[in-house]
């Protein structure tokens, strides 16, 4: 089969595009045809080794640019779970066909089109140990992938292979922030970084909650925002506490971080709650103890993804609860370019990558 193996930690050219041997399903496990996947911050982070924290000078600056780098760190510990082990097949998304089974496995998997969960819990929910599908294990940038038959949801839905196949990191990410702090109808929820994916599943999964949404993002970008549902759009240059008011806000969700994070907490009503499953604007953040503290704040950070997260996700894929936004579709092959059209920014909402 065909699929783009990352060889190491470094720039495009760690992305090799050629014929692989076909996985076969082991104990457990199902064989997938892939049918569509899409291009996630953490596939590049992988591959740069943004992950180490082992010098913070170093992660901020391969996190602040909106170009690739060769920027690594000096240790090999490029994954949040330890050492990355290269050669290895990213793609966190997933949408594919059930093509074979493993002996003992369900029969009624056959044939169904399926969404992998990315997140996967080894241990149990009731453990924080996660591994995710394209960072721990190889995933879904192939023509085939094999993957637990605990991980797969059969899908049914006239949504398209591209429209499943960018669903589940970016909005099970959000969905996943939204359920850790509880957000209900009639909240005001802050999302920062709102034009990317995880923003835009943010924003679209907080109105099916009922709540108001607030979106950051760039000018050329807040019409669609706002087309997309948001109640209110500010500018990024905005300050943000001038625009909404001192304690105006009970959640903010910031993907974002980096030096505009000392001026979220300030919003939050006393008891507010803040989430956080990124920082796309460097990690190292300014925190006033005072502010988290005097206002009993409380801070949230999620990777591992909670039980109810993808069930919940797959209602409202079958309610057509929201409806997920391409911003673009590339082939396997064109990797880079979906890649480099990524890292610019300019986008809204995800890029699709077809087998």
């Amino acid at each position: 089969m065909k699929a783009v193996v990352t060889v190491g930690v470094g720039d495009f050219s760690r992305l090799v595009h050629k014929n692989v041997s076909l996985p076969v399903p082991g104990p457990g496990e199902v064989l997938l045809e892939v049918l569509a996947s899409s291009v996630n911050n953490t596939d590049i982070n992988t591959r740069l080794g943004w992950y180490d924290s082992a010098d913070s000078t170093e992660v901020s600056a391969a996190a602040s640019t909106t170009a690739d780098t060769t920027t690594t760190p000096s240790s090999p510990q490029t994954g949040w779970n330890g050492a990355t082990l290269f050669p290895l097949i990213q793609g966190t998304d997933c949408c594919g066909r059930v093509v074979g089974l493993a002996p003992g496995v369900d029969q009624g998997l056959m044939g169904r089109r399926v969404l992998v969960r990315p997140c996967m819990r080894p241990l149990g929910f009731q453990s924080w140990v996660n591994r995710w599908l394209g960072s721990d294990m190889n995933g879904a940038f192939a023509q085939f992938v094999s993957v637990p038959a605990t991980e797969v949801f059969p899908v049914d839905s006239d949504w398209s292979d591209t429209e499943l196949g960018v669903v589940p990191c970016a909005y099970g990410t959000a969905e996943n922030m939204l359920q850790r702090v509880q957000v209900r109808a009639g909240e005001h929820v802050l999302v920062t970084g709102a034009s990317g994916g995880v923003g835009v599943a943010a924003m679209q999964l907080a109105k099916c909650r009922g709540a108001v949404v607030s979106a950051i993002t760039s000018p050329d970008k807040m019409a669609q925002l706002q087309a997309l549902g948001a109640d209110r759009v500010l500018q990024r240059r905005d300050d943000v506490k001038a625009c909404l008011g001192k304690q105006a806000v009970d959640v903010v969700v910031d993907n974002v971080a980096g030096n505009a994070f000392a001026g979220l907490l300030p919003v939050l009503k006393s008891g507010g709650r803040y989430v956080s499953s990124g920082a796309v604007a460097g990690p190292i953040v300014s925190l006033d103890m005072r502010m988290l503290y005097l206002n009993n704040l409380t801070l949230y950070g999620c990777t591992a993804w909670d039980a109810s997260v993808f069930p919940q996700l797959m209602r409202y894929i079958r309610q057509n609860a929201f409806h997920p936004v391409i911003a673009a579709t590339f082939t396997l092959k064109h990797i880079e370019q979906a890649q480099r059209a990524f890292l610019k920014k300019q986008h809204i909402g995800k890029i699709a990558l077809l087998p």
